[in-house]
């Protein structure tokens, strides 16, 4: 048996009765490092998505058996959060986060992180560099949506970006963003986020200043109905919104007022693992001052809490 959290109905618990999994063909059993927790697994205890399970897909773990690839026994990894069929329409067309079949770590029909062990695919698997510590790897799968926006859209020197929301994901996005060279700023709410975007030598400008209709490209990362509100009036007709939110929930959204702006939306998720563990190795990111707190896995209930309080930032969850 091993301890984890279980998230049930919208309630978490914490139980020490769950069952260690057993890897499938071509997966491997991973003991659980450090795993942090993020505004999605916050969303799905508000019931994002009706799961049932353990939650938690931000993770850096120990291989400790891959049956058929025993070369990876014994390594420190992260992992692609997205599980794939490999023969529906997306995955033969190379779009394999969007497979009609997948199951999605800790989030979408597969258990995931916040226990001592869980199971992925091998194939999911990207090995970190010995430079990299523990606090850093776990940002690798939200550093890696951070730079899916540059796989999306062109961001070049000079174009004019906000970002909404300074929050998790909003510091890495800003902090990617800043190395393309663009005239970037970031929303924030918070002195302390302003004082962190300053050591990073990121603008920072408070909502009531932002000006109507001026931002070539917005990325809203709040998951509220107001950071998207203030992310529609900032972006000038002809521009580009990202949204990298999450929602519980519904949002207003007038679309008749888009299509007279011509205004390009673009949703934004999941992104490349291998980039993402370069600039946590080169030192180009550096995510260790956004975290605010680190729990043992008996006290998951505690670190989400904290994660839920306004301002903090990431919560990491360790496990002996």
């Amino acid at each position: 048996m091993m301890r984890g959290l279980w998230l049930e109905d919208q309630r978490l618990t914490f139980r020490e009765d769950l069952s260690i999994p057993e890897p499938e063909q071509g997966e491997a059993l991973i003991k659980t490092r450090l795993a942090g927790v993020c505004a999605t697994d916050l969303e799905m205890t508000h019931g994002y998505y009706p799961f049932t399970g353990v939650p938690g897909h931000e993770f850096v773990g120990e291989v400790v058996a891959a049956p058929g690839f025993e070369g990876w026994v014994g390594q420190r990894v992260v992992g692609e959060i997205n599980l794939v069929c490999g023969t529906c329409t997306a995955c033969l067309a190379g779009r394999g986060h969007h497979c009609e079949n997948r199951t999605v770590l800790g989030i979408l029909g597969k258990d995931g992180v916040l226990a001592e062990y869980f199971t992925l695919p091998v194939e999911n698997l990207h090995a970190v560099p010995g430079s990299v510590p523990d606090e850093a790897a776990v940002f690798t799968e939200p550093l890696a949506a951070a730079l899916e926006i540059q796989e999306q859209v062109q961001v070049r020197p000079g174009l004019k970006v906000l970002v909404v929301g300074a929050g998790r994901l909003g510091l890495l996005i800003a902090q990617t963003l800043r190395l393309t060279g663009c005239d970037l700023a970031v929303v924030v709410r918070r002195e302390a986020q302003a004082q962190l975007l300053g050591d990073w030598g990121i603008p920072a400008v408070d909502a009531r200043m932002v000006p109507a209709h001026a931002a070539d490209m917005v990325v809203e990362v709040t998951s509220s109905p107001g950071g998207f509100a203030l992310s529609r009036q900032a972006v000038r007709p002809g521009g580009t919104l990202v949204l990298k939110s999450t929602f519980a929930g519904d949002v207003n959204l007038n679309l008749s007022a888009l299509v007279v702006d011509e205004i390009t939306l673009v949703g934004s998720r999941c992104g490349p693992f291998e980039p993402a563990l370069r600039l946590l190795a080169g030192g180009w990111v550096d995510p260790l001052p956004m975290v605010t707190a680190r729990y043992a896995l008996s006290d998951g209930l505690v670190a989400f809490e904290k994660a839920a309080e306004r301002g903090a930032l990431k919560v990491l969850v360790a496990v002996d």
